[in-house]
């Protein structure tokens, strides 16, 4: 077990070297570039495979123990180690991101985005990946520091190179708001490394707080918070992101929704809440209101995109859905409660699966029609789905029905269980401040509601297809093979959330305790 994490987590960083090396005559297939793109397949599900045997070995009667431990001294005068490990907490986040690697390259293999070599692009997916897991895996402070940022080089070229329209300045706006918001974030870590004489994060949450000043706890805080909160993103830092999807391929929309910025809300809950609680508990009224405000704002500007006329792009709507879902993961989080933080880590995972199932599909209709548009989807008659293309449609009804939370599916629980959380926020936090955020998100969910179905029925509804109009293709097989592990994930996610929360919930309790993993 020990060394399947640090496999899953090294293991993309030797396949990315290996994808700019030329491939052996005996694999070359077709061509170079479909042997560089199989590579990519095979590394990713190698990982995803990894990445399921740790799952089935991992004590799941133990889940708030760090399992899988490596423990390496590497900087010795800062006392920086390699420290790996996984509980309830980092598992599901590190399977969810090998799995939508692994369908995001084999989706690649069938419709590689337009732009320059297959090669740099499956090397640079790969870095990502290793970026990603180790970020989930790591023990260190310093550590979590450079891998929070091993993410943000790969990420910015699959925008700049392999992206749509505005696709420079998209990645330069996402590359600058993410290295200032990392700067911030360092002066924080760095902070609190330096005041408790250890970056290691296992001993700093098993002391929950007690070798920190109140006046260190609240200044890292507030330097750590901003910098995950751009990540996040959080209301009002949250510009980037719609830019950046839009221009983006739609494999790396899938990702940067479906995982980096799941990275911002697992800092807040591996590092904020248990290392430095009398700081959060400080800010938590502030990130509760910021959340809540994203939740409505993200509704409001899908509605706005959303309504005809507007020339709103689906995309991103979809970008700026975001927004409000992972302001609920916020809410849940600053609530300080497990019934809050279980609906947070729920959310988080819903959300990968859900958003990254609607930007595959979104990607599918503007590959099809050639723009994502909304009014030109639409157009006269509307796009009418159900009747062009009746799988596509149909996947597309149930993402969005996911999205805004019906119940049975996935997008249900998380909301739930942060908005629970806030009923009953934790002692020192005012519960009238708390009652009013939860309504003002109850109110973001019907919004939320309002959105996604006028979408189902611009896109989805309509006449039926002229006479001499060519028809366009309904789900593709590769597609299919894309698709339906994250369809299935989210009802089976839906109909059994113990499946995670009895993962999660004695993990988040122990965290929140502090005490001895």
């Amino acid at each position: 077990m020990q060394f399947l994490l640090a496999l899953i987590v090294v293991g993309p960083l030797a396949g990315a070297a290996a994808a700019l090396l030329p491939a052996p005559p005996g694999l070359k297939g077709k061509s170079p570039d479909q042997a560089v793109l199989r590579h990519g397949v095979t590394v990713t599900g190698a990982v995803l495979l990894a990445a399921i045997v740790l799952a089935l070995g991992f004590d799941h009667d133990h889940p708030s123990t760090m399992q899988a431990t490596t423990d390496i001294s590497w900087i010795r005068a800062l006392d920086v180690r390699i420290h790996l490990g996984v509980d309830g907490i980092s598992l599901p986040l590190l399977v969810l991101t090998a799995l939508l690697t692994f369908l995001c390259a084999l989706y690649s293999y069938f419709k590689m985005p337009s732009g320059p070599s297959p090669k740099a692009f499956v090397a640079l997916l790969l870095v990502l990946e290793s970026g990603t897991l180790a970020t989930f895996a790591v023990l260190d402070l310093v550590l979590f520091f450079l891998a929070f940022e091993t993410v943000l080089i790969p990420m910015y070229f699959l925008i700049a190179r392999w992206g749509g329209e505005g696709r420079q300045a998209a990645a330069w706006k996402f590359i600058l708001y993410t290295l200032l918001g990392s700067v911030v974030m360092l002066l924080g870590l760095l902070l609190i490394g330096v005041k408790a004489g250890t970056f290691d994060m296992v001993a700093l949450a098993t002391d929950n707080g007690r070798g920190l000043t109140t006046s260190v706890q609240v200044i890292a805080v507030l330097a750590i918070g901003l910098g995950l909160a751009v990540k996040t993103p959080m209301w009002p830092l949250h510009s980037w992101l719609p830019d950046a999807h839009t221009a983006a391929p739609t494999v790396g929309s899938v990702l940067l929704a479906g995982v980096l910025l799941k990275m911002g809300t697992y800092g807040f809950v591996r590092i904020v809440l248990p290392i430095a609680p009398d700081g959060m508990r400080t800010f938590a009224p502030y990130l509760a209101a910021f959340a809540v405000a994203g939740i409505v704002y993200g509704s409001l500007a899908c509605l706005a995109l959303a309504k005809p006329g507007n020339k709103g792009d689906l995309k991103r709507l979809i970008a700026y859905s975001s927004v409000g879902h992972m302001g609920f993961v916020l809410l849940g989080i600053a609530t300080m409660t497990p019934t809050g933080v279980n609906g947070a880590l729920f959310a988080n995972i819903a959300h990968g699966l859900i958003t990254g199932l609607l930007f595959f599909l979104v990607g599918a209709v503007k590959d099809r029609y050639g723009t994502a548009d909304l009014d030109t989807l639409a157009g006269a008659t509307g796009a009418a789905l159900y009747g062009r293309a009746p799988r596509l449609g149909a996947l597309l009804a149930f993402a969005a029905v996911a999205s805004l939370g019906l119940p049975g599916l996935a997008g249900f629980w998380g909301e739930m269980l942060a908005l629970f959380g806030a009923f009953d926020p934790a002692a020192g936090l005012s519960r009238p401040a708390f009652l009013t955020f939860m309504a003002i998100g109850a109110f973001g969910t019907l919004l939320t509601a309002a959105y996604l179905l006028v979408v189902v029925r611009r896109v989805c509804m309509g006449g039926q297809r002229p006479a001499g109009e060519t028809a366009i293709a309904d789900v593709q097989g590769y597609e299919f093979a894309a698709w339906t592990p994250l369809a299935a994930l989210t009802v089976l996610a839906g109909l059994w959330p113990a499946v995670l929360l009895g993962l999660t919930d004695p993990a988040v309790q122990q965290l929140l305790a502090g005490g001895p993993r």
